[in-house]
């Protein structure tokens, strides 16, 4: 019988994104091994064809409160029986799963997320900034800790080898991960002269904003709000390059071993989120800037108040990439 590890993580989408490349070389590795990714459920089609990953999506306002989250605690281990419980989240509601399940008898294995080191990068006026360890690395610790051994390659692997077209993903979750608009398009209409190019986003605001960029900029196909997840990974594994702020497009390349060429703003590669895969040449950034990063997320407001890692940024720095 497979040993078997319940994992779980909720959000954010980028980050549950960054597990699927760590469970495909891990699983790899140990081929006696089943992981129980437990995860909001559309998120499912991250996982869809990574062999001995069984995937479990909830919705987490079915299990409120300590009451809720215990009968959820309850339910898994009467489907999956597992014999090792890993935590890749680390917030709240999964610390308190986690006392659930030790007062169960189940050792619990949990991210380090580096909280301390985060904090000191983004300080503004710690002017020593180096590279902390990557996220994926931090999940393959989890394992490492139970006593697995895993390798991670770091490489791309290619879905589709005959690619063609670029995709670009302009927007991001919060403002100090995101070009402004006007550069967006530009960079676009610029792009659009020798390629196909293919929008992605999200939302109706957003939606609303590529479909007028369709009409007016030849040689582009705006395709925010037209597929599902499934459709989204198989388009973008058919690309032959990836545009993307430092967001969730730039781990779905990654997942389909798409190359990607990342912008970064208030956020810096240094705190371990870069793409499994992707290259440090093709991050695109303003690099003379010693108040970056500022941010882990990109959440923060501007200490400048002139936003200089997004409104200097050259867009001919990422169309030199390409």
């Amino acid at each position: 019988m497979a040993t078997r590890i319940l994992a779980y993580r909720f959000s954010a989408f980028g980050d549950v994104a960054m597990t699927a490349p760590v469970f495909r070389e891990f699983l790899e590795q140990n081929p006696g091994v089943e992981i129980i990714m437990v995860s909001r459920s559309n998120f499912e089609a991250l996982f869809a064809d990574i062999p001995n990953v069984i995937f479990k999506g909830v919705n987490l306002d079915d299990y409120k409160g300590l009451f809720g989250l215990s009968r959820l605690a309850n339910e898994l281990i009467k489907e999956f029986q597992p014999n090792y419980i890993a935590n890749l989240h680390d917030v709240i509601r999964t610390k308190i799963l986690d006392k659930i399940y030790n007062t169960k008898g189940f050792k619990v294995f949990k991210i380090n997320k580096g909280k301390e080191e985060k904090e000191h990068l983004t300080d503004i006026w710690n002017l020593n900034k180096f590279q902390l360890k990557k996220t994926v690395e931090r999940y393959a610790d989890v394992f490492r800790e139970m006593g697995f051994k895993v390798t991670l390659s770091h490489q791309l692997r290619p879905k589709v080898l005959d690619k063609s077209g670029i995709g670009f993903a302009p927007f991001a979750q919060h403002k100090g991960k995101m070009l402004p608009l006007e550069k967006s398009y530009e960079l676009a209409r610029v792009l659009s002269q020798k390629n196909t190019v293919y929008l992605f986003g999200g939302g109706k605001t957003e939606t609303e904003i590529l479909e007028k960029w369709e009409t007016e900029i030849p040689n582009i196909r705006n395709l925010a709000g037209k597929l599902t997840l499934t459709e989204e990974l198989n388009t973008i594994s058919q690309l032959e390059l990836m545009i993307s702020m430092d967001s969730a497009n730039m781990h779905l390349a990654s997942l389909v071993g798409t190359r990607c060429v990342s912008v970064w703003g208030q956020t810096h590669p240094y705190a371990g989120f870069l793409g499994f895969g992707q290259s440090e040449e093709d991050v695109v950034q303003v690099k003379d800037l010693t108040c970056r990063p500022c941010s882990v997320f990109g959440d923060k407001e501007c200490f400048r108040g002139d936003w200089a890692c997004l409104e200097e940024l050259n867009i001919q720095k990422i169309v030199d990439k390409i």
